[in-house]
């Protein structure tokens, strides 16, 4: 190896062991990411306009229903709603749902069942499901029964406007929600803007850096994802910039939206009765002494679907109807609502555009693999087996043109000596002779570009498929994180194992590459060493990604054993044959 390349290896290196240091500590400083204050008034007061996509229509003044004092001698209740998903825990305070606990899924993976729960989705009460504010003002202290299999909720305001709410427990994580206001005064009621709370997206775990969390809806034709980039403001999503605390959208009739995290979502359809629009609050988070822990990051998104005023004459009412699904990120089962309900509820996964088809076909296919007897961890060797098994005859045809390429080199380096001073007729004659000798400069990076929307599939895959959550394979006890093995004393820094193979045999696999002819030097040293710059990428992604990519990468090294002995004969075109017998019988005239 000579000079230039060791230093090449050596930056790559110390890019490598500062990078996620730099992130942690620079971009991400410590004292902003680690407050838990809970959320002051100043928040509501910040010099920071509202995102609005059309103009906002005046609301109804509203009539004696600021929010009154709680009914006398009130004391809060609780009850839950049970079936064989979950448990829904309700609270008289807020009217509504206030968490729900999961029971296929732990709140902590890989700890005995006796050290942790069931992991609970709005576990924080910043924002009660289904909770309502009337022109700001949340209503309180709701009087709770329990009829049969359904929990209701009752709140009478001085001004006789009665607040219904009923909720039942169905199947698929669902909950049909029904709320009735009822005008049962003498007088006419001008309510102003109704807010039904979604939720709060919340992080999953302590080390939840918190940038899969946000909001989405979807309007009736498209869908729109908030993420909390969008709230950070970054210049280039790297630098600080002016931080945004609300986004509000009230173009166009919101049917469902949802707040999420990683692998969990709460969603709120709205069925027969759209919403005029969606407004969500970046927050900190408010946490009791049990649930203090050491969070990355502890902001949340507080979300809810608000309604434009509404005149009720006396006896008047108007009903919501909603749905709520609270559950985990499940293709399988946000496909079948979204098709029962026809409102693209699957688009929470995230698997839209182009690379989404290839990652619910990869979903789809280590599911299938899963249900046969395989670790999901042997089930993505075997994609990627299978994978390379139907890209065979393409990468063999690659690197035998590839092989041609490097036997035409000296006849290639004849025509550019020749035209060295006319680039343009140089390049005419190149490309001539490599038709007429049936090779492509391009054989060697089709069979990589055709690849390349496998590896975007998996990537966006592995973004939501909560079936990975807790996955071991060999050393690794999560696929769903990066598999670190211990953290490097004195540096900080996490020792993840899949990403450094993944990136030797990425060397290897270059090492064994035929250079393509012409390349400036330069140019062949950086691919040379490209790899060590995708370690530094994908070095904190999660393990499943780098196991896919390194079992790729030893499955092509296996390839190129097989076809680098092949003898491959030059096989000229036999029309540019035929055309050059036939110029040089007219030049002889025989």
């Amino acid at each position: 190896m000579d000079r230039n390349s060791l230093i090449i290896l050596a930056a790559a290196i110390v890019i490598l062991l500062c990078w996620w240091p730099f992130v942690d500590n620079f971009l991400y400083p410590v004292e902003e990411r680690a407050t838990i204050a809970p959320p002051e008034p100043a928040v509501e007061n910040e010099p920071v306009e509202p995102i609005r996509t059309a103009p906002v229509e005046e609301s109804f003044p509203l009539v004696e229903t600021q929010n009154p004092d709680l009914p006398e001698n009130f004391a809060s209740a609780q009850d839950r709603l049970e079936n064989e998903r979950a448990e829904y825990l309700f609270d008289s305070l807020d009217g509504g749902l206030l968490s729900v606990g999961l029971k296929e899924f732990p709140d902590r993976v890989n700890l005995p069942e006796s050290e942790t729960g069931y992991f609970q989705l709005n576990p924080w009460t910043a924002a009660t499901i289904l909770g309502l504010k009337i022109d700001g003002q949340p209503v309180q202290g709701f009087s709770m029964s329990r009829r049969n299999d359904a929990v209701e909720l009752v709140r009478e305001l001085d001004n006789g406007l009665r607040i219904e709410k009923k909720f039942v427990a169905t199947d698929n994580y669902l909950v049909e929600a029904t709320a009735r206001l009822v005008n049962t005064s003498s007088a006419t009621l001008e309510l102003a803007r109704e807010e039904w709370a979604v939720g709060t997206a919340t992080p999953m775990a302590d080390d939840d850096d918190g940038y899969l969390m946000g909001l989405m809806f979807y309007d009736g034709d498209n869908t729109q994802r908030i993420k909390q980039s969008w709230f950070e403001n970054r210049t280039l999503g790297c630098f600080p910039g002016t931080l945004r605390y609300r986004y509000v959208n009230e173009a166009n009739p919101i049917f469902w939206a949802c707040v999420d995290n990683q692998f969990f979502t709460v969603a709120v359809m709205t069925e027969s009765s759209p919403a005029d629009g969606i407004a969500s609050v970046w927050n900190n988070l408010e946490l009791s002494e049990e649930e203090v822990r050491d969070f990355k990051v502890r902001r949340g998104f507080e979300t809810s679907l608000f309604y434009k005023g509404v005149r009720l004459a006396p006896g008047e009412s108007i009903e919501r109807e909603f749905r709520v699904y609270a559950g985990p990120k499940k293709y399988n089962v946000l496909s079948r609502l979204s098709v029962q309900y026809e409102n693209e509820l699957d688009s929470i996964m995230g698997y839209g555009g182009f690379f989404g088809f290839f990652a619910k076909a990869l979903l789809l296919s280590m599911n299938g693999l899963y249900s046969l007897g395989l670790s999901y961890g042997l089930a993505i060797v075997a994609i990627t087996f299978i994978i390379k098994i139907l890209f065979w005859p393409l990468t063999r045809a690659s690197t035998r043109s590839m092989k041609r390429m490097a036997a035409l080199q000296p006849q290639m380096k004849e025509i550019q000596e020749k035209y060295r001073d006319n680039p343009q007729k140089m390049n005419k004659k190149l490309m001539a002779f490599m038709r007429e000798n049936r090779v492509s400069p391009l054989g060697g990076c089709l069979p990589i570009l055709l690849q390349l929307p496998v590896f975007f599939g998996f990537y966006t895959m592995l973004q939501s498929a909560i079936e990975l959550r807790g996955a071991s394979f060999l050393w690794t006890a999560d696929l769903s994180k990066p598999d670190t093995l211990f953290i490097i004393p004195g540096i900080e820094i996490p020792f993840n194992l899949w990403p450094i193979l993944m990136g030797a045999a990425q060397l290897w696999q270059t090492s064994m590459t035929p250079v393509s002819p012409g390349m400036d030097p330069m140019q062949q040293k950086i691919m040379k060493y490209m790899p060590l710059m995708f370690v530094v990428i994908l070095y904190n992604f999660s393990a499943g990604l780098a196991l896919y990519w390194t079992v790729q990468n030893i499955l092509s090294i296996v390839q190129m054993k097989m076809t680098k002995n092949e003898p491959v004969a030059i096989e000229p075109n036999p029309r540019a044959a035929k055309k050059a017998i036939h110029s040089k019988k007219k030049r002889t005239g025989r």
